[in-house]
């Protein structure tokens, strides 16, 4: 860990925080998942690729409401090759992005087998999600791109099969269109779905 993110982690410790949230970004590799999470944070968009190297992560204090916010926001490496590394990261999440580019069909379709992926090294936790096509920019260019409809589609298939409302939302991390939409929307679901079991558990006489 750099000098940077301890100093922020020790930050972090002294404020007080009222619920602590680990969402996942996940989805082939070259998608733009890191390059959301760096325009999210604030940071400069870099225009040349760089591998993750199985995971990454970042942190950032939301208020919603009442209530703080701290959201750690995991990165996974999309290359197969990484698949027993990522397998460890993925326990603890509430809630994921998944991320395909618009302009590479096969991200497209490979978002089941993230989804499973996710399942499997969740303890097969069903939890709220965002569906995200990225390089929203680069409709109308001379590539060709998966339409609109097949991510409004296929997210409303997922809202059916999950139980949970998931939004389908295009992306250009590029510019910075949209960036917000995805994290502000997941991270208020989580905490409705959060509210929801804290009320059935105490109807139960758990609580």
């Amino acid at each position: 860990m750099n000098e940077y993110r301890l100093i922020r982690l020790i930050c972090l410790m002294k404020m007080k925080i009222d619920k602590t949230y680990k969402i996942t970004l996940i989805g082939d590799g070259a998608v733009g998942k890191t390059s959301i999470r760096r325009s999210y944070l604030g940071e400069t968009f870099k225009g040349n690729y760089n591998l993750t190297l199985g995971s990454d992560f970042a942190t950032k204090i939301m208020q919603v409401g009442d209530l703080k916010i701290n959201i750690i926001i995991w990165d996974l490496a999309g290359q197969p090759r990484f698949k027993a590394v990522r397998e460890g990261f993925y326990r603890g999440t509430k809630g994921a992005l998944l991320v395909y580019d618009i302009t590479r069909k096969d991200t497209y379709e490979n978002i089941p087998q993230w989804i499973m992926e996710l399942l499997k090294n969740n303890r097969k936790q069903k939890v709220p999600m965002i569906l995200i096509g990225n390089k929203s920019d680069l409709r109308g260019s001379l590539y060709k791109t998966i339409p609109s409809e097949h991510g409004e589609t296929y997210a409303e298939e997922l809202g059916l099969w999950s139980g949970f409302d998931v939004p389908y939302i295009e992306t250009s991390a590029k510019f910075g269109d949209n960036v917000d939409q995805p994290f502000e929307t997941l991270i208020k679901q989580i905490i409705k779905t959060d509210q929801m079991k804290t009320i059935a558990s105490y109807l139960q006489g758990n609580l």
